[in-house]
């Protein structure tokens, strides 16, 4: 395996993301748009998700593809952000066709990030203008760490963030993740500055810093925050051919990903989700090994996004938490 030339899930050709962030709300929202629809899917393993439009993505549902995916802090008002993306696609003429009407298909997922220390004393939901400026702000290229719907995530100890990783495989294919990290449970070995996910690190993308003499995976963890206050969730991208049934897959498969970095993870106070995300520009082409693949990288690519995304987060002022750079000096 090897990295996309960005490390970033729009190394999935025709893929962008877009962050817009509020610094004195300490919250924002990211959004997935395709320049074509793409294939969907989701699946959930965290006990108390936030999510908008989701069922439509069962594989026996009428609509198989969709316009945008959005990933929100927010907790429930942050399910607006998905209203904004989808009157902006709405303007530029995307939407599902029904009569002489478009309807945008936008699922998304929240985080809650409302007692991080930001002025939550609107008076109208921010979240929908914040969709709509990161549908406008989509790029190839797009912000880590503290940024996007990571702009006020937090983990056991540690600000969150948002991560991306990609992959690009023998057999051509790339898969690539994006992941708010706002997590229940630890992306660092104990107290040290060492990722969980050490092991599936490339070209030292968090600091090349291994894993400690000193591996206490079988200790009871802490419980550092409170029910309904964490959430990780997540993105995987491919160029494959895939059915949505196939894309659910790969969303079941990601999963792995997210128990290798973050302990403990899929508890019952994370709403601990995956989209699954296909365009459909290469075929595959064997029809036993390639899904085979795609399973183990996007489980890979989602631990290093994890990983990267709470590595990148940075200090701010009012912070309630440290950055990881800030608490490790790097």
């Amino acid at each position: 395996m090897r990295t996309g030339p960005r490390n970033l899930i729009t190394d999935v050709a025709g893929l962008r993301v877009g962050n817009a962030g509020d610094a004195r709300l300490r919250s924002g929202a990211t959004v997935l748009v395709g320049d074509l629809p793409f294939t969907a899917a989701v699946h959930v393993m965290g006990g108390a998700p936030g999510t908008r439009e989701t069922d439509l993505l069962a594989p026996d549902k009428l609509v198989q593809q969709v316009d945008a995916l959005v990933l929100s802090g927010g907790s429930a008002f942050g399910l607006d952000a998905a209203s904004g993306a989808a009157d902006g696609l709405r303007a530029m003429g995307r939407g599902f066709v029904v009569g002489n009407q478009r309807v945008p298909i936008v699922p998304g997922a929240i985080l809650f990030d409302l007692l991080n220390g930001g002025d939550k004393g609107w008076t109208e939901n921010p979240y929908k203008p914040l969709g709509r400026a990161a549908l406008a702000a989509a790029a190839e290229d797009f912000a880590l760490g503290t940024a996007g719907a990571g702009t006020g995530a937090t983990c056991h100890g540690l600000k969150g963030g948002l991560g991306s990783a990609s992959v690009v495989l023998e057999s051509g294919l790339t898969v690539g993740a994006l992941v708010a990290v706002n997590a229940l449970g630890s992306v660092t070995v104990g107290d040290g500055p060492q990722f969980w996910a050490a092991p599936w690190e490339l070209g030292g993308e968090f600091g090349g810093l291994g894993l400690p003499g000193r591996f206490p995976a079988a200790e009871e963890p802490a419980l550092a925050k409170h029910r309904g206050e964490a959430t990780t969730i997540a993105i995987i991208a491919t160029d494959a051919a895939l059915t949505q049934a196939q894309a659910q897959r790969l969303a079941v498969a990601a999963h792995d990903g997210m128990a290798r970095a973050i302990v403990p993870s899929h508890t019952p106070f994370d709403g601990d989700l995956v989209f699954a995300a296909a365009t459909g520009a290469r075929e595959m082409a064997d029809p036993i090994a390639d899904p085979f693949q795609l399973g183990h990288a996007a489980a890979c690519c989602l631990a290093r996004a994890i990983a990267r995304a709470v590595y990148l987060a940075t200090p701010e002022p009012g912070d309630t938490l440290p950055a990881w750079s800030a608490r490790h000096g790097q």
